[in-house]
């Protein structure tokens, strides 16, 4: 079974690269099922309904969060609703913990999907969110009697010691914990000693010639001259797009190998 993990869809552009490289991408590598991060999808937080229904008729089965999950309320019912292939961190709060893990039925069987918040998560960084080794703990004690033929695991945090420390602390009892949230794909991506899959950052979707998908001028000048403004979203020039690819032997649930799969403008022209 070969699982696609696509990185934070930043915006419209994120989108619209996702819609012109994932057709492609899914033929190649003969992808069984896609996963992508969407907390970033509608004008940079959340996602909302109509993003949604795009990006699951396009080729999506499942959509993992952050800490801009609960930006866009019009797709609360989805999260809310167990057999919606949409979820929030679960260790946001007391009541994200069962909207945070659910079930993906596929034709190899259930896999069980899991969205975590590091402890420090930008302008999060004070919040009292909740312990993420504990939580998962729970979880995955909560799904124990099920069959699963894989648990994916996504970890969207900004410390990278956080990110390496979970892969080592869930190796053996998932098939691959993935980390997001930094925009930028680190070239980590392996099998840890145990054989769960693990990557530091996954990267993202979209503009390029950005920063993390905004545009320059604006960063600059807030880091310049220290004035407060608005982000305003890239939405032309170079593209990228960011995923790793997991192989897992599910009628033993066992991880084969892990491969990063980045494209940009240029290097699909020559695709």
């Amino acid at each position: 079974m070969n699982v696609l993990y696509i990185g934070d869809i930043m915006g419209s552009f994120g989108v619209e690269v996702v819609s012109k490289v994932l057709p492609q991408i899914k033929k190649d590598y003969e992808i069984d099922v896609t996963i992508a991060q969407s907390e970033n999808v509608t004008n940079g937080k959340g996602i909302s309904q109509q993003d949604y229904r795009y990006l699951k008729n396009i080729g999506i089965d499942f959509f993992t969060g952050g800490n801009h999950s609960f930006s866009d309320h019009s797709i609360d019912s989805n999260v809310s609703d167990m057999n919606q292939p949409i979820i929030v961190p679960a260790n946001y709060d007391d009541q994200s913990f069962k909207k945070g893990a659910k079930i993906l039925k596929t034709v190899f069987g259930d896999i069980l999907i899991v969205s975590l918040l590091g402890k420090v998560v930008g302008k999060d960084a004070n919040a009292q969110i909740n312990n993420p080794l504990m939580t998962i703990n729970k979880i995955l004690a909560d799904y124990d009697k099920e069959k699963l033929v894989a648990i994916i695991v996504n970890f969207h945090g900004d410390y990278s010691s956080e990110k390496v420390v979970i892969g080592h602390f869930l190796d053996g009892r998932v098939n691959a914990v993935i980390g997001d949230h930094w925009h930028i794909p680190t070239a980590d991506a392996r099998l840890l000693p145990k054989g769960t899959a693990h990557i530091t950052d996954v990267g993202m979707c979209g503009s390029q010639d950005s920063s993390l998908g905004i545009k320059y001028e604006i960063i600059v000048n807030r880091w310049l001259n220290n004035n407060k403004s608005r982000n305003i979203l890239e939405n032309s020039g170079a593209w990228q797009f960011n995923s790793v690819l997991v192989k897992i032997d599910e009628k033993k649930a066992k991880t084969v190998s892990i491969q990063s799969i980045s494209l940009t403008d240029k290097n699909y022209s020559q695709h």
